[in-house]
């Protein structure tokens, strides 16, 4: 799993820059092309959408950027207060109800989590906080230590009642980070809003996760590069579909001679050392976020079987030169 996707102010998102995005210029009395940039779950988040005029366009985006403020406080693991916080201080004390974003979301990652056979846990919160001070210490955990968070990670100790909606942690000190799967979710979720204010022609890309609406006017889809083994990246035209790239480009630490990903194995509790980066095109910003962590995680050859369990999936692999 990655190491939380609300990064400390300073610290970037991932791969952002590995996925260059273009909308098309538009013609006499097409919509006009719009783009707005806040900051949202530590990251530069970025909405484009095309309107009729700057007053509606500006309602959309400010809509589009509410809604994944919302999320944050359902899902993010920084804040104390944030409705995921809340679940994990009930860990050990039965089921709690939750509401219908982190139920969606923990539905997902459960079955990303079976599917993997756990490559992909969200229950890896305990391992992750060990991984987060491991890489500012510049230090590993010691053995006892990542002993005592591995026992507190498995996804078969949570447990979903998705017809009441309640969720139980099933050991006390369990800490959920939904840093795998929830960036993927919000751009998702803020380009259905964009949809219900009319702007379905629309982008959202924060860090290395871009949810795609309808194509931009004369085009048959947004134009994405995508990092392929090789010299020169993949170009692509999509619509209607989700892109996440997972790498170490710019989040890793060096200890004992070995480069350490901020993607945690929560099979391990350790940073990955493969020196993949893995590009996931999916229906659904939740899926190809998840599955962009768990084909990491598993590897090439497994992440692709994975992959194709599900319909409309695409996988794009390469390696750091000279690791392959």
């Amino acid at each position: 799993m990655i190491t939380g996707w609300w990064n400390p102010p300073g610290l970037v998102g991932l791969l952002a820059a590995c996925l260059a995005l273009q909308g098309a210029a538009t013609e006499a009395g097409e919509p006009t092309r719009f783009q707005y940039t806040e900051v949202h779950m530590g990251l530069q988040t970025r909405v484009v959408l095309y309107a009729s005029d700057e007053r509606t366009a500006r309602s959309a985006a400010a809509a589009a950027f509410r809604r994944i403020s919302e999320l944050d406080e359902v899902m993010s693991d920084y804040r104390a207060s944030s409705e995921l916080m809340r679940l994990c201080d009930r860990a050990g004390a039965g089921p709690v109800r939750v509401g219908a974003d982190l139920m969606r979301v923990l539905s997902r990652a459960q079955q990303l989590a079976e599917r993997s056979d756990g490559a992909f846990d969200v229950t890896c919160g305990p391992v992750v906080a060990l991984w987060r001070r491991a890489r500012r210490e510049h230090r590993l955990p010691d053995a006892a230590t990542l002993s005592s968070a591995r026992a507190l990670v498995g996804w078969r100790n949570l447990v979903l009642d998705r017809t009441r909606r309640e969720v139980e942690l099933k050991l006390p000190g369990m800490r959920l980070d939904l840093g795998g799967i929830a960036k993927g979710s919000a751009c998702e979720a803020a380009l259905a809003v964009l949809r219900r204010q009319g702007a379905a022609r629309a982008m959202v890309e924060m860090g290395g996760d871009i949810a795609l609406g309808d194509a931009p006017p004369g085009r048959s889809g947004w134009e994405i590069e995508i990092p392929v083994a090789g010299d020169s990246p993949a170009r692509l035209r999509l619509r209607n579909c989700a892109v996440s790239t997972s790498g170490d480009t710019e989040q890793y630490v060096e200890l004992g001679g070995l480069r350490y990903s901020h993607i945690v194995d929560p099979r391990t509790g350790l940073g990955l050392t493969s020196r993949i980066a893995v590009t996931v095109i999916a229906p659904s910003g939740d899926l190809s976020d998840g599955l962009s962590t768990a084909v990491s995680v598993l590897g090439e050859e497994a992440g692709r079987a994975l992959a194709s369990r599900y319909r409309g999936v695409r996988v794009f692999v390469r390696y750091a030169a000279g690791v392959r």
